[in-house]
């Protein structure tokens, strides 16, 4: 298994330790997903410190009112390194709105450039704004896109799947009155499909108030195989072959 989505540098616990829990929990490989400055810096370190360790260099919508021409320069900078695989993450968040809804945006297309001019797919968070996040990639045309934490329902599912974008499915689809969630993953495309942890955060229902991990991926892959009354091996396969191609890892 891979897990498209994580934050080691948020965990409690030595990464080496969370990586070979996961190694044998059975996931191979996993992306540390940088939400500023800082963190995508320490994220390139891991990923060029421990093995089947990715890297993404982003500015999370909370702090895109801090987001300046030197930190865009410093996450391009990060972004040619080829452990360095996505840009993000980024989006729109109007839920907490930390940052204004007009810099959130701004921050957003500014990461769409990046992952234009560097070939690169976008990791894109949603919450409380998705006709917002839908028409600003739409406006921006890009062709690599993966709605990290996927929270819609089926219009937003079959929407994103009419673009080609990937949908990545995290621990609320294990959570009991998330039927909505997991009716969405059940109708995404088998070859728009991606697992994730989110960890620390969103820890699987049967690990409710714990920290999450990336060895608990599993949990998340069986809600998703159970929804789509699909095999769980072939699942497997199915989201690690889509995780690979989506952010051009090596085998």
């Amino acid at each position: 298994m891979i897990d498209t989505h994580c934050h080691l540098f948020l965990m409690e616990g030595e990464p080496t330790d969370l990586v070979r829990q996961a190694e044998a929990a059975g996931v191979g490989a996993l992306v540390c997903v940088g939400v500023d400055r800082a963190s995508s810096h320490r994220s390139r370190e891991l990923a060029d410190s421990l093995p089947g360790v990715f890297a993404t260099a982003g500015v999370h919508p909370h702090d895109a009112k801090d987001f300046d021409d030197a930190t865009g320069a410093e996450i391009e900078e990060l972004l040619s390194d080829p452990r360095v695989v996505a840009v993000g993450e980024t989006g729109l968040d109007h839920y907490r709105m930390l940052s204004p809804a007009e810099e959130q945006e701004r921050v957003l297309r500014a990461h769409c450039s990046l992952a234009r001019e560097h070939d690169k797919p976008i990791v894109v968070h949603t919450r409380d704004a998705w006709p917002d996040v839908l028409r600003v990639l739409d406006e921006e045309r890009l062709d690599r896109v993966i709605l990290h934490c996927f929270s819609g329902g089926e219009e937003e599912a079959r929407e994103a799947s009419r673009r080609g974008y990937y949908c990545s499915f995290a621990g609320p689809v294990t959570y009991a009155k998330n039927e909505q969630l997991r009716a969405a993953a059940a109708i995404v495309p088998e070859h728009l499909l991606l697992v994730e942890t989110d960890s620390p955060y969103l820890p699987p229902q049967a690990l409710r108030g714990r920290q999450n991990a990336p060895a608990n991926l599993r949990f998340n892959l069986e809600a998703v195989a159970e929804a789509r009354g699909q095999d769980l091996a072939e699942l497997e396969t199915v989201t690690d072959r889509n995780a690979r191609s989506a952010f051009a890892l090596p085998e």
